[in-house]
């Protein structure tokens, strides 16, 4: 027990913490404060800055919104940064309600209010524009919080936080809030080097635990079991294992539903259904219904119970049986991700199909009141379109989508909703655990697969942290839920190492563009810009595993030593021996993979020979059976044409795509006006191949594998057979002559000198891999700056920026230097608004995968100035080659049509009409070719401005100006 003196010091400790602004802003929170978010506020108050890395829900922002208390307490300003408009949108909400309207402003790409306000809520490419053209904004500013910090691991735009936090002042002290990444430290170390004094404040503890599931059929599953006893170790839980090796036995499947259509038939599901009715899945209790025929035959433990399997093949759950379960098991709301959009859509119908209503009929009737008042906005003509009227009654019986793809309004009303309990099941995408504060009592991933931009890849342990993440209401539930929907092919003990993956590495993914580069040399000079960069984490991580590797270079080259010794003979140099065997053993080595690639050379050649119409039968590819050879602009002896398969998919044809050599098996005519962009005219096209040829045409053989002889030599293999062969003739010769060949201990020598060649390799390799990683940022702004100083945007010195560099500097897209030479050129001076918006939007777009339009023009000056655009980037990405630089993306016109016929004042559902894009893609895009209307507006000389100002007017309008804060 402690002393009296004891008890007197904490009682003057706390009374000390309660009267100071820390004290003062936990009183008026309303619950008690964990021990990180004390530490948190501590430091805060203090002076110094702070990394906190916490679980998602762990309110971790409460450390953001003390620094928002503190600027106001003492007159200074605090800027609330976040990486998405949604979460600006959400947490300037929320400061509004506790500081009040007057006192909090909003910065977005199309959002700008009260923008002079001691708080402002921003994106964090809005604060970074902001440094680089010293606003006046920014004086006074005390505070900065960067929510959400573990951000600038993307690869698309984590650069700007890295930008953010090295060129802040000095005096501004930066709050960074990130989920819970395991090189925590590591990042902290950096951003003393260039904040100075921050704390890292690290909390593993969920406040509310996280229970794993898995579901088999329609039964749930605990993921892990713990053993009794002292140990208490946790395993695979056995009764899954079990279960799904009795799923997997099971030989066939039986729908519920059978000769429905999915999602439209059978028993109303959900605690609020119209009619409860039968639930045939039980199968009744007095007999055996007609699906278990399926049961005949099978031993007695591979039958599964008709009330446990799943409506899909391979008996997986169907989304209406998951929801129905959860809301019988209490574990609603939940948040089920499907990676598609597509798939998010569709389970909405397939609820609707099945009558669910997962929320009373008079609370669905002051959604669809709410729903009324939040769309006044939008022109009706627009709502059939939007697919607004599945979207209301799933609200009104309280399921929804949610994914990029829908009207940015709709998103808000979801999470609006969701939020406040009212909606009791979401489907989304990935991107809705990215910051947006949506948690749910329950997280169903239906799927470990997903599409990554490139391919279908595993989710990873990152990924399905985060994902997970959102289970568990703090102060609303008692413990969060995670449950993975089984199939064939997941293993729960891969589930299981998913989940017991709790932390991620933090990587940077931060690289000079040519916007920065010339900011940088505005700013600072080039040389101080060059040691700027060298702050950056990217470099920071880089130097520390060069640190690493240096010193695994040190032991290499002591091994060598002590190798040299021991190989040492008496009889002569057998250092010089080993050599000679060490090439005498590649050059045999190269006999061998020579004699591998020579059928490869055929297929190379062959594939080369190929030409427009020729089809070719495939090799187990999953797009087809046989494909025909496209027009391309491949050069001679590139070997891999682009060809179109049987099923209508683009198809490059590799050597590696071949086990013999392929052989032409008919020819096809291919349109002159065929264009492979365009959907239609890859079906078209396909649908003529597997019409015309099906069968292979006996005699064409010899175009495929024929034309170099049975031998499949070129002329000058022989000729370097023969010189190798004569060089390992020539090493053998050397050896036998060698005095150390007669050596009585060679075998013992030779071992030793088999080991110092394998550290030599590795040593040349840890080299080569040292010189790569020093300075690797720098190096490429030193590219950069030579490339801009031969395009004139800086002197000739690089020194300097240039009347052309001071535009170049306003200019903040991906294609800046495309911009800025358009800009230079007068390339768009003779557009009208609408042209204008429409070249412009061949800057912003970027198909997703196939989903691939023909790209139409709308007039000849559209087409005349992309035209114009495609040279520009063409003339950029060669340069950029020639100083080694990564090429920018080409221009996408896909959209250009599109784009023309909103801001012509075309309604939305004519602008849609046969296109590929949805109504919330195209409403993304147009915002993105208002922001960069706006930058150009900034940049270009007067005609174009103006012209840039009434093409942004008559984009922003209707459904894309529809969620912009009022």
């Amino acid at each position: 027990m402690s002393s009296p003196a004891e008890r007197y010091a904490q009682a003057r400790v706390r009374a000390a913490r309660q009267a100071s602004a820390a004290g003062r802003f936990a009183d008026g929170l309303g619950f008690q404060l964990d021990d990180f978010q004390v530490r948190a506020l501590d430091t805060v108050q203090e002076g110094d800055g702070v990394l906190v890395a916490a679980p998602t829900g762990a309110g971790k922002t409460v450390v953001g919104e003390f620094a928002v208390f503190l600027a106001l307490a003492t007159g200074r300003k605090a800027f609330y940064t976040t990486p998405i408009k949604a979460l600006s949108n959400q947490k300037y909400h929320d400061l509004v309600a506790r500081h009040g309207v007057e006192n909090v402003g909003l910065l977005t790409g199309d959002s700008s209010i009260n923008g002079e306000a001691p708080v402002v809520v921003m994106t964090t490419e809005v604060l970074r524009n902001m440094m680089y053209s010293s606003s006046p904004t920014l004086t006074g500013l005390g505070y900065v919080v960067m929510d959400e910090v573990h951000y600038l691991a993307d690869r698309f735009r984590g650069a700007v936080w890295e930008e953010v936090i090295i060129h802040l002042p000095e005096s501004v002290q930066v709050v960074s809030l990130s989920a819970t990444v395991s090189n925590a430290e590591e990042f902290g170390d950096w951003l003393r080097t260039v904040r100075g004094n921050t704390e890292v404040i690290v909390a593993e503890h969920r406040p509310v635990p996280l229970w794993q599931h898995m579901m088999v059929g329609t039964q749930m599953f605990d993921l892990f079991v713990t053993d009794g006893g002292a140990e208490g170790s946790t395993r695979v839980n056995p009764a899954l294992l079990q279960r799904i090796e009795q799923a997997e036995r099971a030989t066939g499947w039986t729908r519920e539903d059978a000769g429905g259509p999915r999602g439209r038939r059978g028993a109303v599901r959900g605690r609020y259904a119209d009619h409860r009715g039968r639930d045939d899945r039980r199968g009744g209790r007095g007999g055996r219904g007609r699906a278990d025929r399926s049961d005949r035959g099978r031993r007695p433990d591979d039958v599964v119970p008709l009330a446990d399997r799943g409506a899909l093949p391979g008996g997986v759950a169907s989304r209406a049986q998951v929801v129905d379960r959860l809301d019988r098991e209490g574990l609603l709301p939940a948040i089920t991700f499907i990676f598609s959009r597509a798939g998010c859509d569709a389970a909405v119908g397939q609820l609707l199909g099945r009558g669910m209503r997962l929320v009373p009929e008079e609370e669905g009737r002051r959604i669809r009141e709410l729903v009324a008042e939040r769309i006044a906005e939008v022109d009706p003509a627009d709502l059939g379109v939007l697919g607004y009227h599945d979207f209301v009654e799933g609200l009104a019986r309280g399921f929804a989508a949610h994914h990029a793809g829908m009207l940015p309004l709709f998103r808000e009303i979801v999470e609006e909703l969701f939020t406040a309990g009212r909606v009791r099941a979401v489907f989304a995408t990935e991107t809705l655990a990215l910051g947006i504060n949506m948690p749910a009592r329950s997280v169903v991933l239906e799927k470990l697969v997903k599409f990554n931009g490139e391919t279908h890849a595993p989710v990873t342990p990152a990924e399905y942290t985060q994902l997970t993440g959102r289970a568990g209401r703090r102060g609303i539930d008692v413990e969060g839920h995670a449950v993975v929907l089984w199939r064939r092919g997941v293993d729960p003990v891969e589930v299981a190492g998913l989940a017991s993956t709790r932390t991620y590495p933090l990587r940077s993914s931060f690289r000079p563009s040519s916007n920065m580069a010339v900011n940088l040399v505005a700013q600072y000079g080039r040389p101080a810009a060059h040691e700027l960069l060298q702050s950056s984490f990217a470099q920071f991580q880089a130097d520390r595993s060069v640190v690493g590797l240096t010193r695994r270079l040190k032991e290499n080259q002591e091994a060598l030593e002590g190798y040299e010794e021991a190989m040492a003979c008496d009889r002569g140099d057998f250092r010089e021996y080993g050599r000679l065997r060490h090439e005498l053993s590649e050059l045999e080595k190269k006999q061998a993979r020579r004699r591998q690639a020579s059928r490869r050379a055929d297929i190379a050649v062959a594939l080369d020979e190929l030409g427009v119409g020729d089809v070719v039968r495939l090799e187990g590819s999953r797009k087809g059976t046989m494909a025909v050879v496209l027009p391309t602009s491949r050069a001679k002896g590139t070997g891999e044409p682009t060809a179109l398969t049987s099923n209508g998919s683009l198809h490059t044809l590799t050597v590696a795509g071949f086990r013999d050599v392929p052989d032409v098996i008919g020819t096809l005519k291919v349109p002159s006006s065929f264009n492979a962009r365009s959907p239609k005219a890859r079906k078209d096209l396909a649908s003529a191949l597997r019409e015309k040829v099906s069968e292979p045409l006996p005699g064409r053989s010899g175009r495929g594998g024929g034309s170099r002889g049975d031998g499949g030599d070129d002329g000058d293999a022989p000729a370097y057979r023969s010189s190798l062969e004569t060089r390992v003739d020539e090493l053998r010769a050397q050896l036998r002559a060698h005095p150390s060949h007669t050596c009585p201990d060679r075998e013992e020598h030779a071992r030793w000198a088999a080991r110092w060649w394998q550290v030599r390799r590795e040593t040349d390799d840890l080299q080569r891999r040292v010189s790569e990683r020093t300075n690797t940022v720098a190096k490429t702004f030193e590219r950069i700056c030579d490339l801009l100083s031969t395009l004139g945007y800086l002197t000739p010195d690089g020194l300097a920026v240039t009347e052309e560099g001071q535009r170049l500097r306003r200019i903040y897209t991906e294609l800046d230097l495309v911009v800025a030479e358009a800009l230079r050129r007068g390339s768009w001076q003779r557009l009208s608004g609408a042209d204008l918006a429409a070249v412009v939007s061949a800057l912003v777009h970027e198909a997703r995968g196939d989903d691939v339009g023909e790209a139409r023009m709308p007039g000849v000056e559209v087409e005349e100035a992309l035209g114009e655009i495609g040279a520009i980037w063409r003339e950029v990405s060669t340069l950029k080659v020639e100083h080694r630089l990564e090429p920018d993306r080409e221009p996408d016109p896909g959209i250009a049509w599109m784009v023309h016929r909103w801001a012509s004042g075309r309604g939305l559902e004519e602008v849609l009409r046969d296109g590929t894009l949805s109504a919330g893609d195209f409403v993304r895009r147009c915002k993105q070719v208002v922001d960069l209307l706006g930058q150009i507006a900034q940049a270009a000389d007067p005609p174009v401005a103006r012209t840039a100002r009434r093409a942004s007017s008559a984009v922003l309008r209707g459904v894309v100006a529809a969620d912009r804060l009022d």
